[in-house]
């Protein structure tokens, strides 16, 4: 298969009309997720610095900033959609990253077959909905499949290819997609699955509305709280190691 591969070494043109531009930026904007995510690396920034690390779905490109700028030896990011990789490119040839940065648009773990890295960290689209169209949102951004596993399951299944033996993964989880799965996943695959960063996001209305109904029944008032017109689901920080017995 042919992975088509962005390297950001120099600034691309952008020649479209502002609205265009603004729209596309939109699309892409950092979620509170994405927050969460820099917050747990900033938390640990040793394990950073010279490090190999990949992010799986990069979107506009700002952990992998974020990675950079706690001192990452070489970045690379693999993301689905073409915006993404034109928009991360740009940023990151912009932030001086060019050198140690490549960019996939591609498929999971298809563009990185066969390597390994020290750091893998992802903010997967994994919300329990078959309509991933939310406001002005691409319609991959949350489309996780009725249970909001479709590619956390193939997520977790690689780690055990791609992650060097002292590495580490760091992941968005929403607690309604069911932690203890992932946990009884990653440790049939020899990972240990822990809580870095628990958290507590709004879901708005709209996005709520496209929750598969028998998940959003099951879940609310466990792991979906709603107070008067507000809905937030609990998530967490998720992070993946070896576990001894098979290090």
């Amino acid at each position: 298969m042919n992975v088509p591969c962005h390297l950001p070494i120099v600034k691309q043109p952008i020649d479209m009309p502002a609205r265009a531009t603004n729209a596309v930026s939109s699309q892409l904007r950092p979620s509170e997720y994405t927050t969460l995510l820099i917050q747990a690396l900033r938390a640990d920034p040793q394990t950073i610095v010279g490090a190999c690390a990949l992010e799986i779905g990069f979107g506009s490109g700002v952990v992998l900033a974020a990675l950079g700028d706690l001192g990452a030896a070489h970045l690379c990011g693999v993301d689905i959609e073409q915006q993404a990789a034109d928009a991360a490119s740009r940023m990151l040839a912009d932030l001086g990253y060019a050198a140690i940065c490549e960019l996939f648009e591609g498929d999971m773990w298809l563009p990185v077959a066969g390597r390994r890295f020290d750091l893998i960290v992802a903010n997967l689209p994994h919300f329990p909905t078959e309509n991933g169209s939310v406001g002005d949102r691409l319609p991959s951004w949350s489309c996780g499949g009725p249970d909001g596993r479709k590619f956390l399951d193939e997520f977790i299944k690689g780690l055990a290819e791609h992650l060097r033996t002292e590495g580490r993964a760091l992941v968005t989880h929403n607690a309604f997609v069911d932690l203890d799965c992932s946990r009884d996943l990653a440790a049939r695959y020899g990972f240990a699955l822990r809580v870095v960063l628990p958290s507590l996001v709004y879901i708005p209305t709209e996005k709520l509305r496209t929750m598969t109904d028998s998940v959003r029944q099951r879940q609310q008032g466990r792991t979906i709280h709603v107070y008067g017109p507000c809905s937030f689901g609990e998530m967490s920080i998720v992070e993946f190691r070896r576990t001894e017995s098979r290090a």
